[in-house]
């Protein structure tokens, strides 16, 4: 049965970072590479100095007139970004991160549904806040750079200097403010997977009881390094960058996906906080380096071993599997996954070598967490127990035991801004919040989820088949990079549905594994693969027409296949819509 913890309640996030600040105060909290290359440099910030930063930009932002208004965040995670937000949630200004990858349209159109006075960015993306600028569309009045500065704008380092002399003046405004735990601090836009992305109002008080939760639920050895590799204008990014704040954590951050394993061992990393599409890449990087050493038995000889040895609390994991490890950059002992399923293999293989994984599970209408594994609630297969805050059921469970998992939480928004209608929608006059995933609670609390509600494929039958479900048997086959399973119409009857899939190959990984073979015997060679899958499987769930791909499906900035428009572009291929 899932335990129950006592939690120190935070009830705005002031109070989580003014804490973390005392407490950590001489330790490092940011890390940050000033000068690349072969002989890097670097800057630490200390909690001291992260608290006097905030402190300063939060007392300029103030005195340009930004108490009380909102203010967007767009570009690469930066040191400068998390300065911002936090100013933000501190002072009673609404922060609005934004996707830094948005097409200009997009990025212009959530700026002006989030009416917005002012905008922080990066300088990498100046060319579409030039255009933005331009246009004079939106209510912004004030451009602010987070690095180098653009002519007539001001830098974050000169907003933070004019705050220290405001400061120093006498000028206590920012420090002195009182956060209203049941105001709106984020309005932060959904990814949109299938329709319009949402703009969510977050509350602050529900932020910091996310990370009250997630404090005492997630625990890890004090000094650990996290990689800010998860965007910051998705909230798992942001609100995970709270919680290794609050942690006392040192944050480094990523050159990029090319570079991870470079920045795993550069700095130490013993935390890795990600989605489940790079968690799966770092797996499969691994298996392929125990494979190429010819060491596949070896290893599965001495996986048995530790196994038999932890049933006498006897761990030698980390020593007996050192050079895998190191494979990750040597320090590596914590993984989170979230925003997606994450698949059993990979988390029993993590586990397995002696780096802890967990799953977490949630949205961003819930700032984000609902439920989580930790090392006292592990089932491989499910997203663990929900928090110690949030209260789960599942509603309108059908024969099978499949229902809608519904909360009720403090960190559940506060609405969808300016849309009423839509917020009645998914809050009911019982106050759950329906999340529109399928699944079932076991008898020991642990959460299992089989679907979205609106990905359901429902036959003619009346038996329900759950894509993602699929999807995730499909993927282990080799040279598959992704795969989008659908309900295909047929000869053109939409109420009659069967079971499809599409495969994107990897070109490279299928000439490795199967040689170079024309493209119609490569189907038949991963339709072999997916015929023994099918046999695991009921009846009703099997696939039963198979297409062959290179090219990439339709997905949003988080790398989720955005599935109703990947829907509708494959049945217009195929003449189907």
């Amino acid at each position: 049965m899932a335990k129950k913890y006592d939690v120190k309640e935070y009830n705005t996030v002031k109070d989580v970072i003014l804490e973390a600040c005392r407490t950590y105060r001489n330790d490092v909290a940011f890390r940050v590479k000033i000068k690349p290359g072969k002989n890097p440099e670097y800057k630490d910030y200390t909690y001291e100095d992260f608290l006097e930063n905030i402190n300063a930009m939060g007392t300029a932002l103030y005195a340009h007139g930004l108490k009380g208004k909102r203010v967007a965040i767009i570009g690469r995670n930066q040191y400068h970004w998390v300065v911002t937000h936090i100013a933000c949630l501190l002072g009673g200004i609404v922060s609005v991160p934004i996707d830094k990858e948005l097409p200009l349209g997009e990025m212009e159109d959530s700026l002006m549904r989030a009416e917005v006075d002012a905008v922080m960015f990066d300088n990498k993306y100046i060319e579409n806040i030039e255009a933005i600028k331009a246009n004079g569309r939106t209510s912004i009045k004030e451009y602010f750079c987070m690095n180098d500065t653009p002519d007539g704008c001001l830098s974050a380092e000169q907003l933070m200097e004019e705050g220290r002399t405001l400061i120093a003046g006498g000028d206590k405004t920012f420090e002195e403010y009182e956060s209203d735990p049941d105001s709106m601090a984020i309005l932060l836009f959904t990814s949109g997977t299938t329709s319009k992305s949402k703009a969510v109002m977050l509350s602050n008080h529900g932020l910091a009881i996310n990370v009250s939760d997630l404090l005492v639920f997630e625990v890890f050895e004090e000094h650990s390094t996290n990689i800010a590799f998860l965007p910051y204008h998705h909230i798992l990014g942001s609100t995970g960058m709270i919680f290794c704040i609050a942690d006392g954590m040192r944050t480094v951050f990523s050159d990029g996906i090319r570079y991870i394993k470079q920045n795993l061992t550069e700095y130490g990393v013993t935390f890795f906080l990600g989605v489940p599409a790079i968690v799966d890449k770092m797996y499969d990087q691994v298996e392929k380096g125990i494979e190429k050493q010819g060491k596949t038995k070896s290893v599965a000889f001495a996986k048995k071993l530790s196994k038999f040895l932890m049933f006498f609390h006897i761990d030698i994991r980390r020593k007996l599997f050192k050079t895998i490890i190191d494979q990750l950059g040597g320090e590596l002992r914590y993984i989170i996954s979230g925003g997606a399923p994450l698949s059993a293999r990979v988390e029993s293989g993590f586990h397995d070598l002696g780096v802890e994984i967990y799953q977490g599970y949630g949205l961003t209408e819930t700032s984000p967490v609902l439920a989580a594994e930790n090392f006292e609630h592990v089932k491989h297969g499910t997203i663990g127990v929900p928090l110690p805050h949030v209260v789960a059921q599942m509603k309108d469970k059908d024969a099978d035991g499949i229902g809608e998992l519904c909360v009720k939480a403090p960190n559940v928004m506060l609405g969808y801004y300016k849309n009423p209608e839509l917020t009645a929608e998914v809050i009911d006059a019982d106050g759950w919040f329906h999340t529109g995933d399928l699944g079932f609670i076991d008898k020991d609390g642990y959460i299992t989820l089989t679907g979205r509600k609106k990905d359901m494929i429902v036959l003619k039958n009346g038996k329900k088949a759950f894509p993602e479900e699929i999807e995730m048997l499909i993927a282990r086959i080799p040279g598959v990079a992704d795969c989008f399973v659908y309900g295909e119409p047929i000869d053109g009857d939409f109420t009659d549905l069967r079971i499809a899939l599409e495969v994107q190959y990897d070109e490279k990984v299928c000439r490795e594994t199967y040689g170079d073979i024309p493209a119609s015997e490569l189907k038949e060679k991963i339709w072999t693969q997916v015929k023994e899958i099918n046999a695991t499987l009921p009846h009703y769930k099997r696939v039963t027409d198979l297409y062959i791909t290179t090219e990439p499906f339709i997905k949003t900035t988080s790398l989720k296949i955005k599935r109703k428009e990947q829907l509708a572009a494959v049945l217009k291929a195929k003449g189907l819509a």
